[in-house]
């Protein structure tokens, strides 16, 4: 993890308003898990410079991480990822894709938007993961093609669920991204986005995100 990469994402993050907080009435994401806190990295297409810069380090940190020619195609996931998967194959100078949520009509490319041999090594992106388990499910449409789909890019990880890493690594599959929440929520104390009441609330979901989801409506165990 480059840390500088890591603060510019959280204060671009921050700058934006992309981090919401409910002191009362949780978020449920739609992993299933309940949270006092919400990263919107869909609004961040809203601010060109923020965009820009954002994709700039998008691209830089998995060139450096996986190799600069290792990837045939960038695919995005329906619908969140499609934007930021755009920019990052414009900057990588390969074809895009996106899967989709759900198969459209039929045949072994129901699954994709866009023309992909079979072999080819994909790189699919999105914006955030939380337990990563949509991530894996669209792996699996790719390797269902015959793709070569073992790494995902997200601008923004949870990184709170220690299962994640464990079935994305079982999966054979590497995760990149640019922030997690012990990022964001050091910038949100140090900048005063969050007061310390609120960063407090956040600490304690992101020491105990299961138990914390439980006692508010959400799930309570990781799903497999």
């Amino acid at each position: 993890m480059n840390k500088q990469v890591a603060a510019l994402t959280a204060r671009m993050i921050l700058e934006a308003g992309a981090v919401k907080y409910s002191a009362g009435q949780p978020f449920f994401l739609s992993s299933g898990w309940a949270s006092p806190v919400y990263i919107d990295c869909g609004s961040l297409i809203s601010f060109p410079r923020i965009r820009e810069s954002l994709m700039d380090l998008a691209a830089q940190t998995v060139l450096a991480r996986a190799g600069f020619e290792q990837f045939d195609t960038v695919a995005g996931v329906e619908a969140s990822g499609i934007a930021y998967s755009a920019w990052i194959a414009e900057r990588l100078s390969l074809p895009l894709l996106y899967v989709r949520r759900k198969p459209l009509g039929f045949g072994r490319e129901a699954a994709i938007e866009g023309a992909l041999a079979p072999g080819r090594r994909v790189l699919l992106v999105d914006d955030v993961t939380t337990d990563g388990r949509t991530k894996m499910a669209r792996v699996r449409s790719l390797r269902a093609i015959d793709a070569r789909a073992d790494h995902v890019l997200v601008m923004f990880f949870f990184d709170v669920f220690p299962e994640t890493m464990q079935l994305l690594s079982e999966l054979g599959i590497s995760l990149h991204y640019l922030a997690s929440w012990k990022h964001v929520l050091a910038a949100a104390r140090a900048s005063g986005y969050f007061d310390r009441a609120a960063a407090d609330d956040v600490q304690r979901f992101l020491e105990a995100p299961a138990r914390w989801s439980l006692e508010h409506g959400g799930i309570g165990t990781f799903p497999r």
